[in-house]
């Protein structure tokens, strides 16, 4: 029997719009959108360039830049030509539509189009928010009771709030800090994050328009 993929993840939920670790260290995530660089005057360049280094430079915690490559996923807009199709009265637009759709397809099939996603992953540790004693007393009790144990719930609400409003506070001074660089970072939600996170271990189905079914009251 295969293992499934959250054997090979270190997160052990996802609430709120924020990855608990397995040792109830958070993460949040930004999905930036990507610019045009090559595109930008000389002087939009520079601007860009100084920016971002005051970004760097204004760190006083570390985070990590994802940058994913993945064949564009042309499924929902097919599915919106054969929409067109079906409903188009006129015989030979019709037949336009299936031309264009086999195209499209096959442009597809032989030319690679990809497409780059751009995600930052912003941590924030139980000793950060919770004290190097409670910390260290979680992970004691965490290991101590664990073992072939649902872990979802080790972390109690009261701290996961307090932990989640200071990971806030970051995401929220990253942000603004891209902003100045002409960049409008979007927090992930955790219908998202679920998706992101299916998609990084299932690309080939991810790449095609398939998605992992996710509880109604995650998507809220």
């Amino acid at each position: 029997m295969e293992p499934s993929t959250q054997a090979f993840l270190k997160v052990k939920d996802i609430r709120d719009g924020v990855l608990i670790l397995e040792n109830n260290d958070i993460r949040g995530v930004l999905m930036v959108p990507s610019v045009n660089f090559a595109l930008k005057s000389t002087e939009a360049q520079e601007a860009i360039i100084y920016g971002f280094q005051n970004f760097l430079n204004s760190l006083d915690f570390f985070c990590q830049i994802i940058i994913q490559s993945r064949n564009i996923n042309i499924t929902p807009y097919l599915e919106n030509i054969r929409t067109f199709e079906e409903r188009q009265t006129n015989e030979l637009l019709k037949a336009q539509t299936s031309s264009y759709i086999e195209f499209i397809k096959e442009l597809v099939k032989e030319e690679k189009i990809m497409t780059k996603n751009f995600y930052l992953i912003i941590p924030y540790s139980t000793i950060e928010g919770l004290g190097v004693k409670t910390a260290i007393k979680q992970s004691f009790f965490l290991k101590l009771f664990s073992r072939g144990k649902d872990l979802k719930r080790q972390i109690n609400d009261e701290d996961f709030e307090k932990l989640r409003n200071q990971l806030w506070h970051r995401m929220e001074f990253l942000a603004l800090g891209l902003k100045r660089c002409g960049l409008d970072a979007i927090p992930m939600t955790t219908s998202e994050l679920i998706e992101l996170l299916w998609a990084i271990h299932h690309p080939s189905e991810a790449e095609v328009g398939y998605s992992p079914e996710i509880a109604p009251e995650l998507l809220e």
